[in-house]
C-alpha cells in the first residue's frame, strides 16, 4: 500500500470480535478534519462500554489522558479519551432506565 500500512485493532479479549481500521493521516482533508473536530470537542469514534467508572479507571491507570470525565447526560454516562493521534475518542455506557 505504498507508504502506507494496513492497521486493525481488536480487543486481545475477543480476537475475532470487532476491527477498528487505522486511516492514514496524509490526506490533505484529514489534518483541518481532525483539528475542527478536536476543537469543537467532537469524538472521531464512540465505543459503548459495560461499565464506564471501570473503563475510565483502568484507562487513567494506563496513562490515558481524558478531555472529558464521566458524565450523565439522560440514560448514558460518557467520557471523552485523547488517543494522542490527535483524535478524541468517547467511551459511554447505557444506563438501564429506571422501572416505575
Amino acid at each position: 500500500m505504498g507508504e502506507n500500512r494496513w492497521l486493525t485493532v481488536t480487543s486481545k479479549n475477543n480476537p475475532d470480535g470487532v476491527e477498528l481500521l487505522l486511516e492514514p493521516s496524509g490526506h490533505r482533508a484529514v489534518g483541518p478534519y481532525k483539528q475542527a473536530l478536536v476543537e469543537d470537542n467532537i469524538p472521531a469514534a464512540s465505543f459503548k462500554v459495560d461499565n464506564l467508572d471501570t473503563e475510565y479507571e483502568r484507562l487513567t491507570a494506563l496513562g490515558v489522558k481524558f478531555t472529558q470525565e464521566p458524565m450523565e447526560f439522560g440514560n448514558v454516562k460518557m467520557a471523552t479519551l485523547d488517543d494522542t493521534c490527535g483524535n478524541l475518542i468517547q467511551i459511554l455506557e447505557m444506563i438501564p432506565e429506571a422501572k416505575t
